[in-house]
């Protein structure tokens, strides 16, 4: 039977066709095919989704997104890292151990997780989570009083709270002197653009200013004057202009009604020049009423300083429509008159008005007596203050400068003063050089400034570029000695040459002054060191060779022995 079945099984192959000549494929070979293309298939869904993503960076804010995570990370201090990792540990440790003790607990996740959570906290509450927590209850709880420190570590709190109430006016927000008009310049800007120059930050704080310069507590006697309370706490521009008007109907001499609608409504400066005059009209009236009365009573001295503020706002900003409009003289003869009158009121900063009408007037020696009376160690820098000095030194060297005529013979001593003066300005303000050479292009600038900041860079450029390119090579002189800065300075948040190390708080403050379509300007640049960048190339090169290796194994294994055929070839060679 068994050799019947062996003859059948012959007869059978020898009764079968056989294989065409040519070359076989080989076994798997359809396995390995749809591993290529699963693989192909899923390089094309990585490179749609990339793409994908850059179309809709726009509306998903990716920028700002990751501008915000950057500036968390940025912030947060050792002490956070060392509570999020105790934090992770408790998660893993205590809870999952005692609640779930079978579940396997992947660290590495929990870390994402918590940190991820930290980000959105930041976002919304301008602090750490775990940091707040550890601060305000925790600490308390271990008896961290002030009792228990040890006097070293009280002199080092002592000499840090000097440092700190020392940068504390370069971390404040002020107030632009230069500010324009919101319904003559901002809001027409807004009509062509379609984009919104100031944000909601910059507003709000020129609404605290309204209500602290314009209101009083005896506001409440007189009905025009509480619609004005009201209007100037209104978010709504058109419910705060429909407020002016009714106070208006109350008392047609409401000085604060009529700043508002120059402020607000007018779309002229001509409008905006006839409206103040109204306000000085009633302001004056007003004004000297309550000099009558200033001794009645501490609430009649404080209506004289609101009037005082109304008086001298209007003032100021009617020397600011004779700029515009060319009257440069007559602007000039307002601003000297209000700085005699008033001396005391510096918060207004007229003096930087000052400047930069003298600088158009091109009255260099005028400049330089008000440089001599407010470039004082005693008082506040700005970077008007520090840029005036500067270009005043570099008008009397600028137009005969030249590099190579430098590098041969050396610097002369009023070009080194020249130099010191642009280095001296570069050191209070980084950010400006870059807008006068037209490196970035401007923006209108905010109604507020963070000294130091990008913010008062864009503010300084955007009315005083024109007084450089007027000095002939100033610019030239700028742009090859302004770098110069750094190399005095390399560490600049530990320590300054002139000024005080420069203030960490700036690039916050910049961002939420500044509009989203400008990117801001950062200083220092946070630049990584190179073995980040080395080790970063060497693992995407790793993971690289790793997919090919995995896709195409053939293909490189042929690579790879050719590689080490030629390594052989050298090497005996």
């Amino acid at each position: 039977m068994a050799d019947g079945a062996g003859l059948g099984e012959a007869a059978t192959a020898a009764a079968s066709p056989a294989p065409a000549p040519g070359p076989s494929l080989p076994p798997g070979w359809r396995e390995r095919l749809r591993a290529g293309l699963a693989g192909t298939w899923a390089s094309l869904w990585f490179v749609v989704g990339l793409g994908l993503l850059y179309s809709l960076r726009v509306p998903l804010r990716l920028c700002e997104n990751l501008a915000a995570v950057t500036v968390f990370l940025n912030s947060l201090t050792p002490k956070f890292y060392v509570a999020l990792t105790g934090t992770c540990s408790l998660i893993s440790g205590l809870i999952f151990e005692l609640v779930f003790p079978r579940v396997r607990v992947n660290f590495g996740k929990i870390y994402i997780k918590i940190l991820i959570f930290e980000c959105w906290y930041f976002h919304k509450h301008g602090m750490s989570f775990i940091e707040q927590v550890s601060v305000s209850h925790l600490r308390p709880l271990m008896g961290g009083t002030e009792r228990s420190i040890s006097e070293s570590t009280s002199l080092s709190s002592n000499r840090e709270s000097e440092t700190t109430r020392q940068n504390l006016s370069e971390c404040k927000v002020w107030r632009n002197p230069l500010n324009l008009f919101r319904g003559a310049e901002y809001r027409r800007f807004t009509w062509v653009t379609g984009k919104e120059p100031l944000t909601y930050y910059d507003m709000n704080l020129s609404a605290q200013d309204h209500q602290t310069f314009f209101t009083c507590d005896m506001d409440i006697l007189h009905p025009s004057d509480t619609v004005m309370q009201k209007a100037w706490r209104e978010r709504n521009p058109l419910a705060r202009i429909k407020a002016a008007y009714q106070a208006l109907e109350l008392n047609n001499d409401c000085a604060t009604a009529y700043i508002l609608l120059a402020e607000e409504e007018a779309t002229t400066i001509v409008d905006v020049e006839r409206l103040f005059k109204q306000a000085l009209k009633a302001g004056e009236t007003i004004y000297r009423r309550s000099q009558q009365c200033q001794h009645q009573s501490p609430q009649h001295e404080a209506q004289l300083r609101r009037d005082t503020n109304v008086l001298v706002y209007t003032k100021r900003r009617l020397a600011m429509c004779a700029r515009k409009l060319g009257r440069i003289r007559e602007a000039v003869k307002i601003m000297r008159d209000l700085m005699k009158e008033f001396p005391p009121l510096t918060m207004w900063n007229i003096h930087e008005n000052l400047l930069e009408s003298l600088l158009e007037l091109q009255a260099y020696a005028d400049i330089q007596a008000v440089l001599a009376k407010y470039d004082d160690i005693s008082l506040p820098k700005s970077a008007t203050i520090c840029y005036t000095a500067a270009l005043l030194k570099t008008r009397t060297v600028s137009d005969k400068f030249s590099p190579e005529t430098a590098s041969r013979r050396g610097l002369s001593t009023a070009e080194i003063n020249a130099v010191e003066a642009i280095h001296r300005a570069v050191e209070f303000n980084p950010h400006v050089p870059k807008y006068l050479l037209e490196m970035k292009s401007l923006i209108l600038p905010p109604e507020h400034i963070q000294k130091r900041g990008d913010s008062e860079a864009v503010a300084y450029a955007f009315f005083h570029l024109q007084h450089w390119k007027r000095i002939e090579g100033a610019l030239n002189l700028l742009q090859c000695t302004w770098e110069g800065t750094f190399r005095m300075i390399p560490y600049p948040l530990e320590k300054g040459h002139l000024f005080h190390p420069y203030p960490s708080c700036t690039e916050t403050a910049d961002r939420e002054l500044l509009p989203t379509f400008h990117p801001v300007s950062v200083y220092p640049k946070k630049e990584l060191p190179f073995f980040i960048y080395f080790t970063a190339g060497l693992c995407s090169s790793t993971a690289m060779i790793a997919l090919l290796t995995h896709q195409f194994p053939e293909i490189m294994g042929v690579f790879a022995k050719a590689q080490q055929k030629a390594q052989l070839v050298w090497l005996s060679g």
